[in-house]
């Protein structure tokens, strides 16, 4: 079992003000795994605090103090390699297909970040003026449960190169692959209070952190009813949004597409990660003249896929997350019966 009791408030680790306990659980058996306590409030108004003051010197640091700090980050993201693939099919139920990516990503983003750094301009000339880019402020980073480890490096290795310093509320429901990418922050040897990390509701760490006047920019990756809500606290400040939403993602098949291709093409970017991405193809648009072949080559297509135990290395669809996430699937696949399918 699993017990996280601690969150992260300016390069310590801290016992949140916030009480409340949340299971976690592994989807491909439905049993409890552990649990973690949660932050709330108070806990985001510390870390936001904390992301203030640090920020005044992390601001003047110059860009080869950031590269070599996101190398530290990457080196030591690095090394909890397998850690975070045990993670990643423990709490996630990603399938070995999928999971060996999810627990390389993370680094892997860092170095995409250090890299766009090393090239990166922070003043130009237009005309008869220097222009200057210069750090916002504190940045709050929500994450989502789907691709925990990599929205958490890549959106803060973001924001440190930018001269930020950062508040991060991911989700609950990834609570191990928090606290491995945590732990591998803190021995990267970052400054204090350049990150924090506090894992809570987002009607509360997240309501916090979207409202508060001393949070510059937010960038959430989540659902678009939470977007909505994180757009109307924010207009209260004027504080800069960044969304990447869910949507229906449409992959579009055309008359002279060859067909073999086309439908396996279609079959692995609606069911990437289970299915479970905000960029999965959700959605198949084909000619009409070529309706009856399309459905015959999908329905193939599909019953080769193997869904099952996420540690078999021939699965190719894992578990949904959990069992809200599977029950909105089922809802999926009976409105589909309904409408004649």
């Amino acid at each position: 079992m699993h017990y996280i009791e601690q969150i992260s408030i300016n390069g310590e680790f801290v016992t949140p003000h916030g009480t409340e306990r949340f299971d976690l659980y592994n989807p491909a058996t439905a049993r409890v795994t552990g649990q973690a306590r949660l932050a709330d409030e108070v806990d985001a108004e510390r870390a936001i605090a904390a992301a203030k003051a640090a920020f005044p010197a992390w601001a003047r640091t110059t860009k080869q103090e950031r590269i070599a700090a996101l190398q530290r980050m990457q080196a030591a993201v690095a090394a909890r390699h397998d850690d975070l693939l045990e993670a990643v099919i423990e709490e996630y139920g990603a399938p070995a297909s999928r999971s060996a990516w999810m627990a390389s990503y993370p680094a892997e983003v860092i170095a995409q970040a250090i890299t766009a750094l090393e090239t990166f301009e922070f003043t130009t000339v237009a005309g008869a003026a220097r222009v200057e880019m210069t750090p916002l402020g504190v940045a709050g980073l929500i994450t989502p449960w789907n691709s925990d480890a990599g929205f958490i490096c890549g959106k803060l290795a973001a924001a440190l190169a930018a001269g930020c310093t950062a508040v991060i509320k991911p989700s609950e429901m990834s609570a191990l692959q928090t606290q491995i990418v945590t732990e591998a922050l803190h021995a990267a040897d970052l400054p204090p209070g350049v990150f924090n990390i506090v894992t809570g509701r987002g009607d509360r760490v997240g309501e916090t952190i979207s409202r508060h006047p001393d949070v510059a920019k937010i960038s959430f990756t989540g659902s678009t009813q939470t977007g909505k809500a994180i757009l109307r606290n924010a207009a209260e400040n004027f504080t800069r949004v960044t969304l990447e939403l869910g949507g229906k993602s449409p992959t579009l098949i055309l008359d002279d597409a060859d067909l073999d291709q086309a439908v396996s093409l279609a079959v692995q970017a609606g069911l990437m990660n289970s299915g479970q991405a905000c960029v999965a193809g959700t959605r198949i648009l084909v000619p009409l003249s070529r309706q009856a072949e399309m459905e015959q080559a999908l329905a193939r297509a599909i019953a080769a896929v193997k869904s099952g135990d996420p540690r078999d290395s021939t699965t190719e669809v894992g578990p949904m997350v959990s069992e809200k996430q599977w029950q909105r699937v089922q809802g999926y696949i009976r409105k589909g019966q309904e409408e004649g399918a």
